[in-house]
């Protein structure tokens, strides 16, 4: 009997979710760039690049000081196009975001089906595990590569908004502050975040390309779902951990892993982060569009400031308009209000 494409297909087991062992293809592809095994990666505090708080801090100093002036510094210049950049630059971060969310997948799900969340979040070789500080690190890393997302909008001349801005410093500083703190928790705010970036990044990829997406609010719908999961478990791990440690009499689940200045960074930015999210949501997609229509409508235009009669309208003062001009000229007077006929 003949076989069928489909059943040619590897099968997905739980500890390969994909049908076929990724890791070891990781593993090899980290050892012809890097020089050796992923396996053999240690993270080791100021050894590993980038791993001081020096080091993150003057990246991060860099940053701004380079986007405020790039933006000082095209203030009377013209825009740069970079669409061929920014389709690219957009493009890696989308496979980045994939390859990394699928290796993470491989490593936490079977810790999560055989021993729990609890232990896949608490316990320190549940969500800390060799392959996933390999994880935890390359993550980290490419928060820098997404500080370019600035770079483009100060050369294209986009505004810089505080959201945007504050946002890219504080993840990086964010990411720096869990490697540090060996929080165990970490794999699943950067699983729903390297989701959200999957998504994000392949928008702009496609937007620079000139295909209109509808689902744009839907990005931002996103971010916000993910910070509330991920502050539901951030916060269940730091109550946890502080009631555990210091008032045992307190009804808690027990220890968990990670250090207490990680747990405060973690709580101050993601709750930062879901509070400007949420405003920045508000602000632009739940503004009131509508057009005043019955009384709303009249009383809005009986309280509207009568228009100046020198303005120049068709290259005519509007009271010309008035006195004659306005049939030529595509304006209709009714002695007491004029308005021009929409393009």
């Amino acid at each position: 009997m003949a076989t069928s494409f489909l059943d040619k297909l590897p099968v997905p087991t739980l500890d390969r979710p994909f049908g076929i062992a990724l890791w070891p293809i990781f593993n090899k592809a980290f050892e012809t760039v890097v020089g050796y095994p992923a396996n053999d990666f240690r993270f080791v505090a100021g050894e590993t690049p980038m791993s001081t708080l020096k080091e993150t801090s003057i990246f991060i100093v860099i940053y701004y000081a380079i986007i405020f002036g790039g933006r000082e510094y095209m203030r009377n210049r013209e825009p740069f196009k970079l669409r061929t950049l920014f389709l690219i630059h957009n493009f890696y971060l989308t496979a980045i975001s994939g390859i990394l969310l699928a290796l993470f997948i491989e490593q936490v799900l079977p810790t999560v089906v055989r021993k729990g969340i609890f232990y896949a979040i608490c316990d320190h070789d549940g969500g800390w595990t060799q392959p996933m500080v390999v994880l935890y690190y390359l993550n980290y890393l490419t928060k820098y590569l997404e500080l370019l997302d600035t770079c483009f909008l100060f050369l294209k001349k986009k505004p810089l908004t505080f959201l945007h801005c504050y946002h890219h410093g504080a993840t990086a500083l964010l990411c720096y502050t869990q490697l540090i703190g060996s929080t165990s928790v970490s794999w699943v705010v950067i699983s729903l975040n390297l989701t959200v970036h999957v998504v994000m990044y392949w928008y702009y990829f496609q937007s620079a390309r000139g295909i209109r997406i509808w689902w744009k609010e839907w990005i931002t719908r996103l971010q916000i779902i993910q910070f509330v999961i991920d502050l539901g478990f951030v916060y269940f791990a730091s109550y946890t951990y502080f009631t555990s440690t210091y008032w045992p009499w307190v009804p808690n689940a027990g220890q968990c892993a990670g250090e207490e200045f990680a747990a405060f960074s973690g709580i101050g930015i993601l709750s930062s982060y879901l509070l400007l999210f949420i405003s920045f949501y508000f602000a632009t997609y739940k503004k009131d569009g509508k057009r005043p229509s019955g009384r709303k409508a009249v009383r809005r235009m009986s309280q509207a400031p009568l228009p100046d009669p020198n303005t120049i309208i068709h290259g005519k003062p509007i009271e010309a308009l008035a006195n004659g001009d306005a049939k030529s000229s595509g304006l209709k007077t009714n002695g007491t209000s004029t308005r021009s006929r929409r393009a």
